[in-house]
């Protein structure tokens, strides 16, 4: 209980200098790995992202894990997210294996309760996704696709096409 708010400062000045060299170096590895280390997350990275954050935070915290072993650690986690994206990039089999497939949630005036159900979507999500696109009737859409990131992709109708006609970027969704 003696050490509830202080220790002693030895161990606070190692935590401080520690936490602005973590920080630094998340920073700078952040910037060089890119965009996509920032972006709207997938789940393989965020899986990356939360791993980061936990090795920073025992990096800063305890004090057998010295900062060089600790920050290759997390040098290495992004050089294997930029492999593997990268590599992601040009291998659509790869691809497939580490990302999830965008699924068509809700179709020409349904819901798909079969694919609601995989993904573990309610009505509710989805007429939030509609509202926040300014969509107050489900006749003005023609799907809403449960994206890789998790989003919600709202497709609205075109008036000057047919109704039963689907579109180009759907095409690929409907295998």
């Amino acid at each position: 209980m003696d050490m509830l708010f202080f220790d002693n400062i030895d161990k606070l000045g190692r935590i401080v200098i520690t936490a602005a060299m973590v920080y630094i170096l998340v920073v700078v590895t952040t910037k060089v790995s890119g965009k996509r280390s920032t972006s709207q997350l997938n789940n393989f990275d965020w899986i990356v992202t939360v791993m980061i954050g936990s090795l920073g935070a025992s990096i800063i915290l305890l004090e057998d894990i010295p900062f060089i072993e600790g920050g290759a650690s997390i040098v290495v986690l992004y050089l294997l997210q930029f492999l593997v994206t990268k590599y992601a990039a040009i291998s659509p089999q790869f691809n497939s294996v580490i990302l999830s497939e965008p699924r068509i949630v809700f179709y020409q005036g349904e819901y798909l309760p079969d694919a609601m159900h995989a993904e573990r979507l309610t009505h509710q999500e989805l007429e939030c996704a509609m509202r926040s696109e300014g969509i107050s009737r489900l006749s003005e859409i023609e799907a809403i696709i449960f994206e890789s990131d998790a989003k919600l992709t709202i497709i609205t109708k075109n008036d000057n096409a047919q109704a039963n006609v689907v579109s180009e970027t759907l095409l690929p969704l409907m295998r």
